[in-house]
């Protein structure tokens, strides 16, 4: 019993750190965007870009999210039709749902016009979302 415990301790712990800088964000500028398929992949739904009160930002995959599948999926920045290396930031959480990443503090969001979900291995898209 103790070990079921302390799993749904870490667990909760868990979610809190990942959305605790969704605490930070209200009244605070968004940007967003839809996904579309590329390189033959199905990759749909919302994206949000949302600064944080102390200068950070964060992306938001949204409840719609989803992809059909690819090994080493990523998520990260590009500009103009271009990933950008430098603005990967890290292994997608899950092909489907509600997903949150933060934006490291060496990543302006300001440079970029696009989110990628980004296949490490191949080097392609597999999935563009244009930010409005």
């Amino acid at each position: 019993m103790k070990s079921v415990f302390v799993k749904s301790l870490g667990i909760a712990a868990a979610a809190m750190i990942a959305f605790a800088p969704l605490a930070a964000t209200a009244g605070q500028s968004k940007t967003h965007g839809e996904f579309t398929g590329a390189s033959d992949h199905v990759t749909t739904g919302g994206v949000k870009i949302i600064k944080t009160k102390d200068g950070g930002a964060v992306v938001i995959l949204d409840s719609d999210f989803s992809l059909d599948g690819a090994p080493d999926p990523r998520v990260g920045f590009g500009k103009d039709g271009e990933f950008v290396d430098t603005a990967d930031l890290g292994a997608l959480q899950s092909k489907t749902g509600t997903q949150v990443y933060i934006v490291p503090a060496s990543v302006n969001v300001n440079d970029f016009n696009e989110v990628y979900i980004w296949c490490k291995k191949f080097s392609v898209p597999l999935g563009v979302a244009a930010l409005k």
